[in-house]
């Protein structure tokens, strides 16, 4: 007895899986500029590597003689694949079925896709667009209903795996419910800025619950989002969406266990650029480029910024310094002279500890002049948000170092700083309790309104103390490693790196911290 026939019934179940929603929802998606899920895994992944799972998973239809009369595919892909030759688990809903809204058989596979990644200790990466649960069906009695009370909650999974691998998140068309919490669970998120949504709710519920009448862009499209925080990085298509997320996977290990791969590097360690020496403007109130001094001291073409429209005054990247992959810190000084606002503390806050996470070493480049003052700062609660990003820094288990650029002036500087943080300093930059002006006019109120010209006055007293401000005798002192010449910042880097290399070694496994502000 053979079992071919069992085996084409194999075979043709697969190849039914494969059809997704038919010729023609397949050709929707395309005319709305929209790859189909499997066509994105086959795009991110290196040629040939995926290796799905539950190939013939579905909702099958049976006649009264046991025929197969129907046959709808789990509208949810996932497998695992290959970056770079690094293996990973990818998944995402089909939208050709139901609008990516999960079925019973797809909703299965959704739910294994992060058991799959915690399991075997990979990267995960989401494709996402769908929406959550319907009502449809919901009205109907008689059979089980809900998760058995014995069940682990569906989320606590997505919880834990956060702990584990890296997670990578896009919206690739309108993302609502459960997928739209899928996305910001995760350590880089992105969407597209001509095809991507992301919402709680659509239109139609927003609608009848508040009376509010807006399309899906107006509610969780590119402009809302791109300052929201709720993404990171902003795709100008789908291939530059998973551009994006290769580059990101590069600079992190595959679990928490292993160590960021560090790669050869063509750029010289002893590279010293010239345009550091005066980058910094000698009057302490005109701007700089941070992202050009980043850019001089990096690996050349090696940083990739995370999440620069969301609290904008805080600059935070990932990068290689002499192949070593690091998180990169830097204040722009263009936004709110790089004062910490509630929105730049909460980005810098999870970027430290996503770093501290995949014990990545940091690298600081300091311009802080503060946490941002005003109603608008008290109302938004900077302090509490510019507390926990200390508590990050402060507690961070990673090597850190800081270069002292600019200034560096309140409590807000506490989070440029960890435990044995290696500092070099500018001489160009600036420390105290506050900003120079503010603290002379409020130190000095009552001598300057008195003096018969309060504005020489006070001029007088601001470039005497700033005198008293030198660097110097802080490098004198011992307070920081090293006074430097600008242009020295790469090469003293470049050596740091090398030292740090057995303690990062001893950095695997999970990491934890206590409550923090």
């Amino acid at each position: 007895m053979s079992w071919e026939n069992d085996v084409r019934e194999i075979e043709r179940r697969r190849h039914l899986a494969k059809q997704q929603g038919g010729p023609e929802s397949i050709a929707r998606q395309h005319a709305k500029g929209r790859l189909t899920v499997r066509e994105r895994i086959d795009a991110l992944l290196d040629a040939a590597s995926f290796q799905e799972q539950g190939k013939a998973t579905a909702l099958p239809e049976y006649d009264e003689n046991d025929q197969l009369t129907g046959y709808v595919p789990a509208n949810y892909v996932v497998g695992f694949g290959k970056i770079d030759q690094r293996r990973i688990v990818v998944g995402g809903e089909d939208f050709t079925l139901k609008g990516g809204s999960p079925n019973a058989a797809g909703l299965r596979k959704s739910v294994y896709a992060e058991h799959l990644a915690a399991r075997y200790k990979l990267p995960l990466v989401r494709l996402l667009e769908g929406g959550g649960g319907s009502v449809k069906g919901s009205g109907r009695r008689g059979g089980t209903v809900g998760e058995p009370v014995y069940a682990q909650p569906r989320f606590k999974i997505i919880a834990d795996t956060m702990g584990k691998v890296p997670i990578v998140s896009a919206a690739l068309g309108a993302v609502a419910g459960f997928p739209a919490g899928r996305l910001v669970a995760s350590h880089f998120s992105l969407m597209t800025r001509h095809t991507a949504q992301v919402l709680i709710g659509g239109p139609a519920l927003v609608e009848r619950a508040l009376g509010v009448r807006l399309t899906k862009d107006e509610l969780g499209g590119v402009d809302v989002h791109s300052v929201s925080g709720i993404v990171d990085n902003i795709a100008e298509d789908e291939h530059d969406a998973f551009r994006q997320i290769r580059q990101f996977l590069s600079y992190l290990p595959s679990n928490v266990w292993e160590r960021a791969p560090r790669t050869d590097c063509e750029d010289s360690p002893e590279r010293m650029e010239q345009e550091l020496l005066d980058i910094v403007p000698q009057d302490s109130n005109a701007p700089f480029d941070m992202r050009a001094i980043i850019e001089m001291v990096m690996d050349t073409g090696s940083v990739f910024e995370i999440g620069a429209t969301y609290g904008p005054s805080q600059i935070v990247a990932l990068a290689r310094l002499d192949g070593q992959p690091v998180g990169v810190l830097g204040n722009d000084c263009t936004h709110y002279a790089g004062a910490m606002t509630a929105e730049a503390a909460q980005k810098y806050r999870r970027f430290v500890e996503m770093c501290d996470m995949f014990h990545l070493p940091i690298v600081n480049f300091v311009d802080q002049p503060g946490f941002m003052i005003g109603p608008e700062a008290e109302r938004a609660g900077t302090i509490r948000y510019g507390m926990a990003a200390v508590a990050a820094a402060v507690q961070a288990s990673v090597p850190w170092a800081s270069i002292l650029v600019h200034k560096g002036f309140g409590v807000a500087t506490a989070a440029h700083f960890s435990e044995n943080t290696y500092v070099l300093s500018w001489p160009s930059v600036e420390s105290g309790a506050l900003p120079l002006e503010g603290g002379v006019a409020v130190a000095f109120r009552r001598e300057i309104a008195e003096a018969p010209d309060p504005d020489a006055k006070r001029k007088e007293l601001e470039d005497r103390l700033r005198e008293a401000r030198s660097p110097f005798p802080r490098a004198e002192s011992f307070a920081v490693n090293e006074l430097i010449d600008p242009r020295e910042t790469r090469p003293f880097l470049c050596e740091w790196i090398d030292w740090v290399q057995p303690l990062l070694d001893t950095l695997t496994g999970p990491v934890q911290f206590d409550i923090r502000p």
